[in-house]
């Protein structure tokens, strides 16, 4: 019977030694301990890591993968697939309603970037320059976009008590740091918050639209950051927070610490 030592199953597998405790400590991988008290997988941990790579691609909970593990050691793919038909359902539901948010939030910085395209009236800015108004729905104040499926209100925000677990490899994990740190050269001020940071962005399309497919991307793998867009008529404003334990991430993307 094959066994796999921590860093053996991290090498074979991709999946950072890190993230093997985790999964441990969340009941989804099971390992055994040597006299000497070290971590031994079996011989199905491979397999299994990749089950668990497979389900988080597709945007699954850890409680929703606990289950269907349960479901796939009974050995009936038949069963295991008509768990997983109404998970994926449910997701296509959230993604489409989170595609609608962003073309709305598209179409509005596309309405402002006109208006603020127009040339300026001659002195100061005033209530009807354009640069604190911009129709009915810059008048109200920020237009905010929810990037986060977790954050479901200021009093429900359970991100907090997410696993503190990326699924990228090393790789992977390289790359999409250097996609952040592009988009965040281009921040023209920052400011520390309580659980992170918030940074201003010029209030450009592109840009917006960049952020926020990027932010997008970040929360498949590591569900524990919750962002936040807000527009105002001169500036993209971007909210970044994680919990405590997740403050190494978050200053090697953003500088900040949670």
């Amino acid at each position: 019977m094959t066994t796999y030592r921590i860093s053996q199953l991290a090498a074979r597998s991709g999946v950072p030694a890190t993230t093997l405790r985790f999964y441990e400590e969340a009941g989804l991988l099971p390992a055994d301990r040597t006299p000497s008290g070290y971590r031994v997988y079996g011989e199905d941990a491979v397999e299994r890591l990749a089950f668990i790579s497979s389900a988080k691609l597709l945007g699954l909970a850890l409680e929703e993968i606990r289950e269907l593990l349960a479901v796939r050691e009974e050995g009936v793919c038949a069963s295991v697939r008509a768990r997983i038909l109404p998970l994926v359902a449910d997701r296509i539901a959230e993604t489409d309603g989170r595609i609608a948010e962003l073309r709305g939030f598209s179409m509005h910085l596309t309405g402002v970037h006109a208006d603020l395209s127009v040339p300026a009236p001659a002195g100061a800015c005033g209530p009807d320059c354009g640069c604190t108004t911009g129709g009915p729905a810059t008048a109200a104040g920020p237009a905010p976009i929810m990037l986060s499926p977790t954050r479901l209100s200021p009093e429900s925000e359970p991100w907090r008590n997410a696993p503190v677990a990326c699924t990228l490899d090393a790789a992977k994990l390289g790359k999409r740091t250097e996609q952040w740190q592009r988009l965040i050269d281009e921040a023209k001020g920052r400011e520390e918050l309580p659980d992170g940071v918030r940074l201003v962005f010029p209030a450009d399309t592109d840009l917006a639209g960049k952020l926020a497919a990027l932010a997008a991307a970040e929360q498949a793998c590591c569900a524990f950051f919750d962002f936040t867009l807000h527009l105002t008529p001169t500036a993209l404003h971007l909210e970044v927070r994680a919990p405590e334990s997740a403050a190494g991430r978050l200053a090697d993307l953003f500088g900040a610490t949670a």
